[in-house]
């Protein structure tokens, strides 16, 4: 791991007199599972809502792949390899699960689609676009449930096919926003063998409220508190971190 696929400087975010991010500065590795941890408060998820564009810096940058995205909207981070899952779960429940990873897939491959003729033709002409989304469904295990409404799928499974949502996006770097909040430790199992088959070949940044987890999946480490990092490194080295024993003895977690 020694190419830098994502990059913050100074990142800052200020609501008011209140400072959520705090002169962030990181650097995710390609191919490193970076976990982000930290109290309730921390700055975890305005982070990711941040580097995904979901909100704007107030102040410093965001580069990825070499390229300054601070400034570029949602949508072209996601066509530039950029994909993200929410702590609540984000899927279109009034469409398929087909439909769902299908809009996924069509969303990166704008350019393929012919906006003068492709009202005219039928959905399965697009044999490319069709081609991923079978792939997808394929690797989240849901292909046999293509047809069912999303909505009707058990907790677990939404939250595998938001999983497909992301990997439809062909992203080099995936976001996720704890995966595993509300499952069973059986479905948390389930959800992180899933993450680490499909996502194996993928730049990966986790929020995840529990901290076993986290110190069996990651490579790295950072620990946020008040907005600003208070440690970064592996797993053995967060472990045996005093400061960030103190930021959880006198914190709650998330």
């Amino acid at each position: 791991m020694t190419e830098g696929v994502l990059e913050t400087n100074r990142l800052t975010k200020r609501f008011n007199e209140l400072t959520a991010v705090d002169d962030l500065s990181l650097t995710i590795e390609r191919g490193e599972f970076r976990s982000v941890i930290g109290p309730n408060g921390a700055g975890k998820t305005t982070t990711f809502n941040l580097i995904t564009g979901a909100m704007t810096p107030s102040d410093g940058t965001i580069r990825f792949k070499n390229e300054d995205i601070t400034a570029l909207p949602p949508h072209e981070r996601v066509t530039r390899g950029l994909g993200r899952s929410f702590q609540i779960t984000n899927i279109f429940s009034g469409l398929s699960v087909h439909e769902n990873v299908r809009v996924a897939t069509q969303s990166v491959n704008r350019d393929k689609i012919n906006p003068g003729t492709a009202l005219l033709r039928d959905r399965n002409e697009f044999d490319d676009i069709n081609r991923q989304t079978e792939e997808v469904l394929d690797q989240i295990g849901l292909a046999d449930r293509a047809d069912e409404p999303a909505e009707t799928l058990a907790y677990g499974d939404q939250r595998r096919l938001e999983i497909g949502l992301v990997l439809a996006t062909d992203p080099d770097l995936v976001m996720l926003d704890e995966p595993t909040a509300g499952m069973s430790s059986e479905e948390t199992q389930a959800t992180m063998e899933l993450i680490s088959t499909v996502l194996a070949d993928q730049s990966l940044m986790l929020i995840e409220h529990d901290i076993d987890l986290v110190m069996r999946v990651s490579d790295r480490i950072t620990v946020l508190t008040r907005g600003k990092e208070l440690a970064s490194g592996t797993p053995e080295e967060i472990a045996g971190n005093e400061d960030v024993r103190d930021a959880y003895l006198g914190g709650v977690r998330e």
